[in-house]
Formats: structure tokens, C-alpha cells, sequence
């Protein structure tokens, strides 16, 4: 537990303006905290931020809204009712996924239209689809409800759940569960892939992931109406509501300590902002190892980072159409598409570094949701595509391989979107390049650290920081992890860690 100073003010700085650095921000508010937001961007929302160009708004990164719960509770802990500041839209169906045979998989709430759609697939696998769903539950019961919102910074909390893990065989693999379970190989891809929206292989990454299911099906999925950029103003709207302050276009380059704890920042100008209480929503690897280059570290050393696996890396094309709003009817909101091979395709984004000929892609037409996304008649559309991070030996070169392999995703997309090449009114790409350069992502990885079992818990970078006292992390990096459940998530978990403002005791350890 924090406690501040009794000398110290209420004065907190948060660096980064991600969701989970407004997040943080906003529980502090709550808590009567002076809190100054600081961000390199120019709009709030880290990689959940937007560009608007030509009129189309590209959303960045998240596209879809599960456990609007955790939203919810946010609000609700600063005064406030999410659903007056945002409106949501249920997905049905959630998203399509379509195989290189022509068969395809419709993903929707309901239950018996799910069982529906495993039969059509595969009859034999209605059984043990059945019991996928329950193992869901019972991951979900012990991974979110019991882990994703509690402080995971002593051994111990990590510890008293390894009997459940035990029990539930969390040693596996979500790809292996889904194989224990099914055994068309369409149906383990969509039981797996899900994963590699917070950056983790499904190969690796253990079954307790098997909780997105039983968390779709419960709760949905949804869409907020003006993207993900909308949650991210409305949530600059609260912390300006409790007093605090959101500055853009400022970049942080240290993280100030002194006799062991955190007194403030500068910035990339020169200047000082001082403050007992410092939030890092910087990446993980970026905090220590660029933001505390000056102090030495006890456990996240440049070489315990090194060590690490971090998350795939992403291209990311973003390109508008002309007229063709009534077009493609077959193609809804979220699209996947697969390449023939899917563990190789694996093999080479994760183990070996290598960029693949075929891939598989996440096609995004929002749309069909939300018009405000593009001028009248015309389409707004984003494309990814999981590739290596750069940290492999031999890095891929995206400088050359950029317009080689965009037209390759072009070839892949025109079998779901036909003649859309010849439409496109304006475009943009990422690359992991871009991601090292946007948003000082290690290696230019897409989500940060991998979410394997033991990158997980107390084995992740903690909320509360071990180098120095009053420094905490909120995050992707940091735990419960990636995704925006996640994110959000660790602001409730910084919530519990640190006291309200008007609680004055010394303070004696940065974890106990």
C-alpha cells in the first residue's frame, strides 16, 4: 500500500494518456488526488486514438468493447454513469471468420445458434464444443473474476491460486485445450485465436484465456458509437470535470527520484513537474528502461527485459473507399480471414522473426456501425496483420519490405473485397517501426510483454514499482495485462493500492 508523505501535497502526475493512464487518472480524481496527465500524442487514447484524413477516422487500435462492466465501475467510482457519456451498440454477430476453403464461422451470443454453427461445421464436435464452454466458465470464475482487478505484486496472491490452476490444467495451452476438445481443425482455430488480440500464441498462452468465450457470451460484444476515441474524450471530460488536467504534445523523459523515491518528472524541454505520486501508462520496458536510465534498478534491469518474450508485432493498413458503402453486403463489421497454415503461420510471427507469404487478417469495416467513420457513401476500413516484432537477430527490414508486403495483404483482401483496390480514396500504415516510434513500444511490439503463465501475476511487471517508492504502472505491460478490459483493470488494481488523498502517513516501502 502507498502512503504518501505527510509532507508531500495531493499532487499525482500520470504519463500517457492510454486508456489505462485516463483510467488511472480518473480513479485518482476519485480519490482527491491533483492529477496532470502527460502525453506525446496529439489526441488522448494512446494506441486506442484515431486520425481523421479525408474525412475518414481511422481507429487506431481497439475496435470492440467487452465487459462494459468494467467501464461501468470506473464511471460509477467517480460519480458518474458511463452510459450517459458513451453509447454502445451489441454486435450480432460478434464477427465472421472464413477459411480458404470457402466454409466460414458466424460467432454470435446467442448459445443455441453457436452449437448451430459447430454443427454445421462438424456434428461430431457439438460434445466437446459443450465442454469447451464450460471449461470457459470455470476460467473465467477463477482468471478474471478472481485475479484481473486484485493486486498481483506479493508472491503469495499468485501462489493461493495455483491449486485452481492446477485443477483447470492452466500448464496448457489454450490451442491445446481447444484440440483436447474438438477436432475439426477450423473449430480450434476459433476457439484459440482470440489471444492474438492482446499479442500472445496461442500456442503458448495458457487455457485460463479460454474465458474470452464464457466472457462473449455473457456480456457481449460491442461497439462504442465514434470509436474508441470517444471513450477516450469522455473520459478527459471527467478528469477535467474533477479538476485534473490532460496535456497533449508533451513528451516525459524521466522519471525523477530521489533517496529512493519519486518526486516527479522531466520533460523532453527541459522542464520539471513535481509530484509525490507518479503513474506510468508508458510501456513497461519504456519506464525502466528509458525513463529510470539514471537510477539503478533492483528487478527490471535492462537484461531482465531483454530476457523477456514480448508480444507479436502488427501491420496495420487504414485506407478509405469511394461509394461503396452499399457494396460487399456479405462483409460485415469484423471480419477474419485465414491463410492455409495456422500453427506455421504461428511458428514463423512467434519463434522464428520470419514475414510470411500467406497471413492471416483482421478485417475492420465499422461502418456498417457507425457512418460518422466516413463521408456519406464511402467506406472506412482497417486491415491487420500479426507479424514479427523487432527484436528477432535479424529484424525485419519494413523500410524495404513495407510496399512489397502491403501488396500482398492487397492480393489476400481483394478474395473478401473485390475490386476495393481501385476505390481507395485515401490511406495510412503502421508498421512495428511505427509502433517503436508512436508509442516507444519495445522492439515494436503490439501489446508489450507476452501474456505466457510465467509473464503473468506477480511475474509481470508490478502496479506498484519495486525501484522506487510512490512509482506505479498501469497498462499493458504492467498486470492484469493487454486488451482494454485489461487496461482498465489496472487502475482499479492502482485504486487499491494507494490510499485517498486525505490519508497522510509515512511512507515506509514501495511493496509490502
Amino acid at each position: 500500500m502507498f502512503t504518501p508523505d505527510q509532507t508531500d501535497s495531493n499532487a499525482a502526475i500520470v504519463i500517457g494518456a492510454g486508456l489505462g493512464g485516463l483510467a488511472a487518472a480518473m480513479r485518482l480524481g476519485a480519490k482527491g488526488y491533483a492529477v496532470t496527465v502527460l502525453d506525446r500524442l496529439d489526441l488522448p487514447g494512446g494506441r486506442g486514438s484515431s486520425v481523421t484524413q479525408d474525412g475518414h477516422r481511422f481507429d487506431l487500435g481497439p475496435t470492440i468493447i467487452t465487459v462494459p462492466q468494467v467501464y461501468d465501475d470506473l464511471w460509477r467510482a467517480c460519480g458518474r454513469d458511463f452510459h450517459k457519456d458513451i453509447s454502445l451498440r451489441a454486435m450480432d454477430p460478434f464477427y465472421e471468420v472464413r477459411w480458404p476453403d470457402g466454409s466460414t464461422f458466424t460467432a454470435r451470443q446467442d448459445t443455441d445458434a453457436m452449437l448451430a454453427e459447430v454443427a454445421r461445421l462438424s456434428p461430431a464436435d457439438v460434445a466437446g464444443y459443450k465442454r469447451f464452454l464450460k471449461d470457459s466458465e470455470e476460467c473465467y470464475k477463477v482468471g478474471f473474476e478472481g485475479m484481473v482487478a486484485q493486486p498481483m505484486n506479493k508472491i503469495w496472491e499468485t501462489i493461493k491460486v495455483l491449486p485452481e490452476f492446477v485443477r483447470l490444467r492452466a500448464d496448457r495451452s489454450i490451442l491445446g485445450l481447444a484440440k483436447a476438445r474438438v477436432k475439426d481443425a477450423r473449430l480450434r482455430m476459433a476457439l484459440s485465436f482470440h489471444p492474438l488480440f492482446i499479442g500472445g500464441d496461442p500456442r503458448k498462452v495458457t487455457s485460463i484465456y479460454s474465458l474470452v468465450a464464457y466472457l462473449e457470451k455473457t456480456y457481449g460484444v460491442h461497439y462504442a458509437m465514434g470509436g474508441v476515441q470517444a471513450i477516450a474524450n469522455a473520459m478527459v471530460r471527467v478528469i477535467h470535470a474533477q479538476g485534473g488536467n490532460v496535456r497533449q504534445n508533451v513528451e516525459v523523459d524521466e522519471v525523477l527520484i530521489e533517496n529512493g523515491a519519486a518526486k516527479g518528472v522531466r520533460l523532453k524541454d527541459g522542464s520539471v513537474i513535481n509530484a509525490p505520486l507518479v503513474v506510468s501508462n508508458a510501456d513497461a520496458g519504456h519506464t525502466y528502461q528509458r525513463l529510470l536510465r539514471n537510477h539503478p534498478r533492483k528487478r527490471w534491469t535492462d537484461r531482465k527485459l531483454k530476457s523477456r518474450r514480448w508480444s507479436m508485432g502488427l501491420f496495420v493498413w487504414y485506407f478509405g473507399t469511394k461509394d461503396t458503402a452499399k457494396m460487399w453486403p456479405d462483409v460485415g463489421h469484423h471480419t477474419i480471414t485465414n491463410a492455409p497454415r495456422y500453427e506455421g503461420l504461428l511458428r514463423d510471427i512467434f519463434i522464428k522473426g520470419k514475414l510470411s507469404d500467406d497471413m492471416s487478417l483482421y478485417i475492420h469495416r465499422p461502418g456498417v456501425t457507425d457512418p460518422s467513420v466516413a463521408p456519406k457513401g464511402d467506406d472506412t476500413f482497417y486491415v491487420l496483420s500479426p507479424v514479427p516484432h523487432l527484436g528477432f537477430d535479424t529484424p525485419v527490414d519494413w523500410q524495404k519490405e513495407r510496399d512489397i508486403y502491403k501488396a500482398k495483404v492487397m492480393a489476400e483482401v481483394e478474395k473478401t473485397i473485390p475490386g476495393f483496390a481501385e476505390r481507395i480514396s485515401t490511406e495510412m500504415i503502421l508498421t512495428p517501426e511505427d509502433f517503436r516510434d508512436r508509442y516507444l513500444s519495445p522492439n515494436g511490439s503490439g501489446f508489450s510483454i507476452e501474456p505466457r503463465i510465467l509473464q503473468s501475476a506477480y511475474f509481470r511487471p508490478h502496479n506498484i514499482s519495486e525501484e522506487a517508492r510512490g512509482l506505479f504502472l498501469v497498462g499493458a505491460g504492467t498486470h492484469p495485462g493487454a486488451g482494454v478490459p485489461g487496461v482498465i483493470s489496472s487502475a482499479e488494481v492502482l485504486a487499491k493500492l494507494v490510499p485517498d488523498a486525505s490519508v497522510q502517513m509515512p511512507l515506509k516501502v514501495a511493496a509490502e
